[in-house]
């Protein structure tokens, strides 16, 4: 099992007890749509808004308490009697944390859930299509997906790849005049142009047929020529 199922799990067991639980995880990892779904009915509140949160600890039994890495004074807060759940990017004091909190979780990041991210791209993707009204199956690359900002990056990096390879030669076209009108001018010449071309072409290439000597037979270039444009725009 998960860790994120772990969570989930450990989540679901104690949601009829009155306990205070904390996930901590980078940030866009989950955290909130985890807990939405477990405490749909809570009442959220953010801890840069201190007042806020004495407020609802007040008047509520069930709270969930998101940036709580601001929170200016945790000591001060009661949890007694009240089912909390913390969300935070990141803790400080970890110690009174676990003063404060009878469960601790910690949501790992998604460029540690390969399996997750595979499933997530597949049910986010079919979505995606029916939003732009992409028709036909587009396989998508796993390993271009960006990871590095977690559910953000890997949100737009899957919109981007899907984009990318619905392009037909006319939309490619369209982009690379939108380009060129928003950046010819003078002193900008034909050979400055060129890598715009070359680059992805050579990089492609290589990619797909591993062999210089195959690319330039394919390309229709000296493979001498070819080395020469390699070394000049600087493709590993």
């Amino acid at each position: 099992m998960s860790s994120v199922e772990n969570i989930k799990k450990g989540l679901s067991l104690s949601r009829p007890l009155l306990v205070s639980s904390i996930i901590i995880g980078e940030p866009y990892s989950g955290k909130m749509t985890l807990v939405r779904s477990i405490y749909p009915n809570a009442v959220y509140v953010d801890a840069k808004e201190f007042s806020e949160v004495e407020t609802a600890l007040a008047n509520h039994q069930e709270v969930v308490i998101y940036n709580f890495e601001y929170s200016k004074n945790i000591a001060a807060l009661n949890f007694q009697n009240h089912r909390v759940i913390a969300i935070a990017n990141s803790v400080d004091n970890m110690k009174l944390i676990e003063e404060k909190f009878a469960f601790i979780y910690f949501m790992p990041p998604l460029r540690e859930r390969k399996d997750e991210v595979k499933k997530l791209a597949r049910e986010i993707s079919s979505k995606i299509k029916d939003e732009l009204m992409l028709d036909g199956e587009i396989e998508i690359d796993y390993n271009k997906l960006d990871l590095s900002q977690n559910f953000k990056s890997f949100k737009i990096s899957l919109y981007k790849e899907l984009i990318k390879k619905s392009l037909t030669t006319k939309d490619i076209e369209e982009v690379l005049y939108d380009y060129f009108l928003e950046h010819l001018d003078e002193g900008v010449g034909y050979s400055k142009l060129l890598p715009l071309f070359e680059v992805p072409l050579i990089k492609a290439g290589l990619y797909k047929f591993g062999s210089q000597l195959k690319l330039s037979k394919i390309l229709e270039l000296n493979r001498n020529t070819l080395r020469k444009k390699i070394n000049e725009h600087n493709i590993n």
